[in-house]
């Protein structure tokens, strides 16, 4: 992803901002999202409190959106996925509708948009990887295999694992961020634990959760 966002987008006025709740109610469920990505090479998996709840085994809150993580490189063959959509890159407070080759350069979070009634579906993150290696876009510096990274559910719904989700929530730690860390800590094995842990002391030093870990 590039520094320097590109001309062309589109900033959201309050009232859209406001407006996208509505826009995202009727967002896919993770089962219907691997229904559509059935039989698909890209490594892919469900991120963010989706994620946690699919490695606790049950839905735990309201969920405003979904989001699926994949490699920037294989976004070619998700978005063959999904003829008849459009996918709108987002940055910024910013919308780059049907998103161009160098929008999609300069930009990660993309959202799929269904043409006929303007609703969201899924987002989903184009992340930096080397090969089949994943790369943290907050820090390049850690580095996982795809293989170490993607979990799954009894049924087949793959997920981000539990401490790098909990990574990201780390960044802002907003109260439904704090509630994801209070409910999932318990589940976790000391080995997640104690590299939630060492993620966080390199990431974010001095991090409050760092004390529970």
């Amino acid at each position: 992803m590039s520094e320097q966002l590109p001309s062309g987008g589109m900033e959201l006025s309050p009232a859209e901002l406001d407006a996208l709740d509505t826009r995202w109610s009727l967002c896919w469920t993770p089962s219907e999202v691997a229904q559509h990505l059935a039989g698909i090479t890209t490594p892919w998996c469900v991120a963010a409190g989706w994620a946690l709840d699919l490695f606790r085994g049950t839905q735990t809150r309201e969920h405003g959106d979904i989001e699926i993580a994949i490699p920037t490189a294989h976004f070619p063959e998700v978005r063959n996925r999904f003829p008849g959509y459009a996918f709108d890159a987002v940055s910024s407070g910013q919308i780059w509708e049907n998103a161009t080759p160098d929008v999609l350069a300069a930009t990660h979070q993309t959202w799929l948009r269904d043409p006929a009634t303007g609703n969201y579906l899924p987002d989903v993150f184009r992340e930096p990887h080397d090969g089949k290696t994943w790369i943290c876009r907050h820090d390049e510096t850690i580095r996982l295999p795809y293989s170490e990274i993607i979990h799954h559910t009894p049924d087949g719904i793959p997920y981000l694992a539990p401490e790098l989700v909990l990574l990201f929530k780390a960044k802002h730690a907003r109260p439904k961020d704090q509630a994801d860390f209070d409910a999932t800590v318990p589940h976790m094995t000391p080995a997640q634990r104690t590299t939630l842990a060492k993620l966080l002391a390199r990431a974010h030093p001095g991090h409050r959760w760092l004390g529970n870990l």
